[in-house]
């Protein structure tokens, strides 16, 4: 199932996890050959001054007094190379994407307006917003509003392929307490989402984090292209897409390579 990127663009391979920075691995990419974008780049929305956002993940993303994940890449840019950045590397997704092929990257409400112009800045079509709604269990604001919703900015590369699907135009879906990232967006959600990727295509998420998207491709039957530039994840990646294709669960996997590695130390 796991193989080379070209064996996946072949389809002799299900998967594979690219390591290193989407912004080089994706000119590797051919022309015309991903049938859906997904992908939940970093925001940059941690803080309102640069050194809020200087900040390590691990601290602006995760509540005092829990042990925190590794660290991500790529959240210290102020809105301005942020809109930039996103322009430069939705252009290179634009030109891997088939014709019709549809966009879809997340954001908050500090980044939405920024990601949309980032997002036709690219060449993408812009079709619309998708609120996802991450219930009442987000924290509450006094004398305001709790930030209960994040959003998907989608479109095509030119005219929208019809098929026959239809999806809501707000998902209610929890977080979840056993979240392995600080941004994680839940297996639930993403499995609505990979519906407009025809049967048997390709996906493409070029900042993958804990893998989720990959998770969602394998129960699909669809095939998955991951980039992660930070090596912790891209391997939690891998070990979660091949405890998913085996049937297994990633705590039932890592107990057996513990296990396995325990009795060869032992030797």
């Amino acid at each position: 199932m796991e193989g080379t990127l070209a064996e996946v663009l072949a389809g002799t391979a299900r998967w594979v996890v690219l390591d290193g920075d989407s912004m080089l691995l994706l000119r590797e990419l051919p022309d015309a050959v991903i049938d859906l974008l997904l992908t939940d780049p970093p925001y940059s929305s941690g803080g309102q001054f640069r050194g809020d956002r200087t900040r390590p993940t691990s601290e602006k993303y995760v509540t005092s007094g829990v042990e925190a994940p590794p660290d991500f890449e790529g959240d210290t840019r102020d809105q301005r190379a942020y809109e930039l950045w996103t322009a430069l590397w939705c252009a290179e997704a634009l030109r891997v994407a088939k014709p019709g092929a549809v966009g879809m990257l997340f954001t908050d409400w500090r980044q939405v307006a920024a990601t949309q112009d980032a997002f036709q800045a690219g060449g993408w079509v812009m079709r619309g917003l998708v609120a996802w709604d991450k219930t009442e269990a987000t924290r509450p604001r006094a004398g305001g509003f709790r930030a209960q919703c994040e959003y998907l900015v989608w479109g095509s590369r030119g005219p929208l392929l019809e098929r026959d699907v239809y999806l809501n135009g707000c998902f209610r879906v929890p977080v979840g307490k056993d979240k392995l990232h600080q941004a994680v967006k839940p297996d639930g959600l993403l499995t609505e989402l990979v519906k407009l990727c025809p049967p048997g295509g390709i996906v493409l998420d070029p900042f993958q984090g804990s893998g989720s998207t990959g998770i969602a491709c394998a129960r699909a039957g669809l095939r998955y292209i991951g980039i992660e530039i930070v090596p912790e994840w891209a391997g939690l990646t891998r070990e979660r897409i091949r405890a998913e294709y085996s049937g297994s669960t990633l705590a039932a996997r890592q107990s057996g390579q513990a296990a396995l590695f325990g009795d060869e130390a032992s030797q």
